[in-house]
């Protein structure tokens, strides 16, 4: 049960912020108990920090000292606690409640920090570090204060995906630093998923040779893995700061990097490429087949050697609907052991058995709610990522199902950070309580904490911190002291926390913009195809290229808009104090006897996908990028008037299929010719392969190739719609340009 405080003013309860006015402190979480005290701690060039002799406590005496000599310059000496003048002391005080709870007290002669386990003093030395400002004459000093302090949750995790892009171990080492500052103490590490493997297991080393890297749709290879070497550095890295690493090994479903590297581990066993594309698919574990099981023990047995933490994440989640129905293996399971031969029955006997597994093994299995629908341990622990009721529409009923089984939960959902800026700002998640409603308080000792998940489909290296921070703050105030609730203070600590991000190399991002939006419009008039960029900060710079190389500091910018006159392929990317902040995007415009010629429609596209077929700029695989035109209820038949006989040698068309966005190729597509725009002539009829099992996104070129040049004045494209439901939802035919040579 957490504890509630105020902060104390003069004998006076006053709101955080009226302390802050007075004498601001910049700390982030906001401590749940601050009383002023008179005066100021003045560090001296060298400082003795005395501490108990026990390893741990030494470790973090040794971690202060290095930490306020970067900050400070000053140099710190770490003694034993009866150490002579020492000013600063750590102390373990059995009488403060709490594991992960602490005291600090600062007076003009002494700064100590007590608690009583190393877990809460470390938080108590994360504090202190806030603290210290330049006084007069540019010596540092820290407010006499006393903050007392405790955490509401004691799940404060953060989920880095490196499975869909890697991210180096400096660049993970970093965020372990920047977590622990702010109070956070779980790194969920989401280490494999379809399209990447990126652990080393000795005993299968395909599964990183193999499963580790993937060809991308421009040709280019890409991917990378950790040795268990590094798994252990960062394993160890984040123990010295508080931090507990939890693996997470995707099973039964997002295997596809897995069975690229032994294709024997699905039920057809056909041989795979690692995906370079985002999904669904359902390339997944084969649960009738005993060697699955006896390969996923392998692959458990070293995870578990490299991770002391007392949890393992199995994934478990979104299990396409059918995917073992052919499966003989699997319905003989099913029918042995008197369960249905379906997703559920399956799906619930293979975490089962995996949890019994890990169980013998001392560990305790964490897993996408998904575990929860085929009647999971109730020793298991869910982690909610669908979202609950009162947000887009969710529902309370996958927590309730977990509180009625006796789980553990850790929630998720409203804490998604690959959610874009603007979609979720940081004081949208400042003022989000993921914990409110009656479902949460009739359960509170079942709720573990919360999660802020980073997918990583559109993050890379170059965005990721700034998806991250200062987002990750608001989350780790909310999950360490929920009673905070003025914003504009928090707002205050915020920009307060900026240098201190910047001297750790932290591109961290706007507050409540993505770092650029793109818009890419054309002027038929003038034949202008304008590039505007919408920048999350106003010092950004726009650099790019028209040669296909990456554009680099060095390259041609533009603040906020670029006109270009002639067909061509601009890559664009966006700068800051010359480190780039972003992937590069690309623009590409290809010239068109069509371009801003009339069309009609039999039936006009979709308002809200409403894109030119005739303006030049191809789409990319994203539908939502303005590029597509799409219909649902009708087909595709549009006309254009060239406007004068004109010579034809082909005609291009770009489709677009993304299978769980119900967007499917069209079964046909033909193209008629007519010189006065009644009678038509159709020159050539393309079938197409349409594929509502597929996954992912990709985009599809029909090429009419003409054996002869064909003179007319209207072209007419028709495609016909896949037409039938997929999965209970009508779908759709997307297309974003007609491209006449």
């Amino acid at each position: 049960m957490r504890t509630k405080f105020a902060v104390v003013l003069a004998g006076c309860l006053l709101p955080f912020g009226a302390w802050a006015a007075s004498a601001p402190i910049d700390v982030i979480p906001q401590p749940r108990h601050v009383e002023a005290g008179t005066g100021a701690f003045v560090l001296h060039s060298r400082e003795r920090i005395a501490a108990p002799d026990d390893a741990r406590a030494q470790e973090i005496a040794g971690f202060l000292r290095d930490a306020m000599h970067r900050q400070t310059g000053g140099e710190w000496i770490v003694g034993k606690a009866d150490a002579g003048q020492a000013r600063i002391a750590l102390r373990i005080d059995p009488s403060i409640a709490g594991e992960e709870a602490y005291r600090l007290s600062v007076t003009p002669a002494q700064v100590e920090v007590s608690a009583s386990s190393d877990r809460g003093l470390f938080w108590g030395v994360q504090t202190l570090r806030q603290l210290p400002v330049r006084g007069h004459g540019g010596r540092w000093q820290i407010p006499a204060l006393r903050i007392e302090d405790a955490p509401a949750y004691a799940w404060r995790g953060a989920m880095l995906d490196v499975a869909r892009h890697f991210f180096p171990v400096d660049y993970v080492e970093r965020q372990i630093d920047a977590m622990a500052y702010y109070k956070l103490d779980v790194l969920h590490w989401h280490l494999t998923d379809d399209q990447g493997w990126r652990i080393r297991i000795d005993k299968y080393p395909k599964l990183t040779e193999v499963g580790a890297w993937r060809t991308e749709a421009d040709g280019s290879r890409s991917g990378g893995f950790y040795t268990q070497a590094q798994i252990r550095e960062v394993v160890e890295y984040a123990r010295r700061r508080n931090i507990m690493v939890v693996p997470e090994i995707e099973m039964p479903g997002h295997t596809s990097a897995a069975i690229a590297a032994y294709p024997e581990l699905s039920c057809g066993g056909k041989p795979i490429d690692v995906p370079a594309t985002w999904g669904v698919f359902r390339n997944v574990d084969c649960v009738g087949k005993d060697a699955t099981f006896a390969f996923l023990q392998d692959v458990l047995d070293e995870v578990i050697a490299l991770f002391p933490s007392p949890y393992v994440h199995i994934g478990g989640d979104e299990v396409p609907e059918g995917v073992w129905n052919d499966c003989r293996a699997c319905a003989q399971l099913a029918a042995a052991n008197g369960f249905k031969a379906d997703e559920q029955g399956l799906h619930g006997y293979f975490v089962g058995r995996i949890q019994k597994y890990l169980a013998s093994k001392g560990k305790t299995l964490v897993g996408w709610d998904e575990i929860l629908e085929g009647g999971v341990s109730p020793q298991a622990i869910a982690e909610i990522w669908h979202l609950p009721s009162g947000a887009y529409g969710g529902s309370d009923a996958i927590l309730k199902q977990a509180f009625a089984n006796g789980n553990r939960v850790i929630i998720a959902g409203p804490f998604y950070f690959d959610t874009p800026i603007d979609d979720m700002t940081l004081q949208d998640i400042y003022r989000t309580d993921a914990f409110a409603g009656p479902v949460y308080a009739a359960h509170r000792a079942q709720v573990l904490g919360a999660e802020a998940p980073l997918w990583a489909e559109h993050v890379t290296p170059l965005n990721g911190e700034a998806m991250l921070y200062p987002r990750l703050m608001a989350f780790a105030e909310r999950l360490w002291n929920p009673d905070a609730r003025d914003y504009a203070d928090f707002d205050r600590r915020v920009q307060a926390q900026y240098p201190w991000l910047a001297a750790q190399g932290i591109a961290y991002g706007p507050e409540d913009r993505d770092i650029v939006d793109y818009r890419f419009d054309f002027n038929p008039m003038y034949l202008r195809w304008r590039v505007r960029a919408d920048r999350g900060f106003d010092d950004l710079q726009m650099h790019y290229t028209t040669d296909g190389s990456e554009p680099t500091a060095r390259s041609p910018w533009f603040s906020d808009v670029l006109d270009l006159y002639a067909p061509t392929a601009i890559r664009v990317a966006p700068f800051r104090d010359g480190v780039q902040r972003h992937a590069s995007a690309q623009f590409v415009i290809t010239p068109s006897l069509a371009l801003g010629k009339p069309v009609t429609f039999a039936t006009p596209p979709s308002a809200k996908y409403s894109g030119a077929l005739n303006d030049g700029i191809l789409g990319s695989d994203d539908f939502d990028d303005r590029a597509w035109a799409g219909w649902q209820d009708a087909d595709m038949d549009a006309v254009i008037d060239l406007q004068q006989p004109t010579t034809l040698h082909g005609i291009d068309l770009r489709f677009l299929q993304v299978p769980d966005a119900w967007i499917l190729l069209p079964r046909e597509a033909s193209v008629a010719v007519s010189d006065d725009g009644k009678r038509w002539k159709t020159l050539q009829a393309l079938t197409l392969d349409p594929d509502p099992d597929g996954a992912g996104a990709s985009i599809h070129d029909a090429k009419f190739r003409l054996p002869a040049p064909v003179t007319t004045r209207y072209v007419r494209v028709v495609a016909t719609r896949y037409g039938k439901p997929v999965a209970g939802d009508q779908t759709w035919l997307f297309c974003d340009e007609i491209t006449v040579r």
